[in-house]
């Protein structure tokens, strides 16, 4: 397998899933746009698939098995959307399907990855290594390990979201993606660099986990404890040796944000766009607020990574 994946592995990854990925809406708001003085568009993968952009990653891997492999099965470990997409490409391709996921992982999330079909495995995400755990279980029963992010396929998978934003609106001045491990921003810096190379892009995490930024600043990657944020999509520990290879050299920079200016992220698409997205899902937007001085008068793209949130959760965040 090559060591780093290109803009034509997204585009093959592209049509390899266009058969079963949903080709997902950009959205605008007239009112965020006068608020913000700037043209904004929202690539929504929180109407993807499984409610995340990880189900074009985990096709796009899970595609390529051989028939070997097929029969033997899969493995991944995640904290929700990873383990969701993976269950469900592992049932529409007729693959078993072991998920390794933290205890405390949403219910919406775990009830999804089950309903797929995926048998779930559950863990200690504060004591215990779900790397470990995946490795394991890959060399006990003969399973094929997919990493949530660090791995060829998964990136170019991830990459054909920003594909689709650039093919339907053109050049951005500058775009936003939510990073956990680096897969969905590795993955977007390939089809921005092919396709907008004038666009500035950034990667955006949450303040409590700000490994990425360190990472990018310090140019090794940083491991961290796991942060504790209402974003659990993005609750890595580290950047993957391919994302950050990638995300290093195609990265204008990495921001942060906090829990509450996500939580009122969360807000404003609910209350004015009318759509539910998960704290992970909200980085690239909080961003963008944060940064709108700055922004005046260019066109931005946010990609709204995933809508998957349990309601009462939903619920009990934007009512406090």
């Amino acid at each position: 397998m090559p060591q780093s994946p290109t803009y034509d592995d997204v585009q093959s990854a592209a049509a390899r899933i266009a058969s079963h990925a949903h080709r997902t809406p950009v959205l605008r708001s007239r009112r965020i746009n006068e608020d913000l003085g700037a043209d904004v568009v929202f690539k929504c993968e929180n109407f993807q698939r499984m409610g995340a952009f990880k189900f074009r990653g985990a096709f796009n891997a899970l595609s390529r098995f051989t028939a070997e492999q097929r029969r033997a099965g899969v493995v991944a470990y995640s904290s929700g959307n990873h383990a969701q997409a993976i269950a469900l490409a592992a049932r529409l391709l007729d693959i078993p399907a072991t998920i390794v996921m933290p205890h405390d992982a949403p219910v919406a999330k775990v009830a999804a990855t089950k309903g797929y079909g995926g048998q779930v495995v559950t863990y200690d995400r504060y004591t215990e290594d779900r790397e470990e755990i995946g490795r394991a279980l890959a060399a006990e029963r003969g399973l094929t390990l997919i990493p949530p992010y660090d791995h060829h396929h998964v990136i170019a998978g991830q990459g054909t979201a920003a594909r689709e934003l650039f093919d339907e609106v053109g050049d951005l001045d500058a775009l936003f993606v939510p990073l956990g491990g680096g897969g969905l921003l590795a993955g977007t810096a390939l089809s921005a660099k092919a396709l907008s190379p004038g666009c500035e892009l950034y990667g955006v995490e949450p303040e409590a986990g700000n490994d990425g930024q360190r990472s990018l600043r310090q140019g090794a990657i940083v491991h961290i404890d796991t942060p504790k944020t209402i974003a659990d999509g993005a609750q890595t520990q580290h950047l993957g040796t391919h994302t950050f290879d990638i995300i290093r050299r195609d990265v204008n920079d990495i921001l942060t944000v906090t829990d509450t200016e996500l939580v009122e992220c969360m807000r404003i698409f609910g209350s004015v766009m009318k759509i539910v997205v998960e704290p992970t899902g909200c980085l690239g937007f909080a961003a963008v607020r944060k940064l709108a001085a700055q922004l005046r008068g260019r066109r931005i793209g946010v990609i709204v990574s995933g809508g998957n949130i349990d309601l009462d959760r939903f619920a009990s965040l934007t009512a406090s």
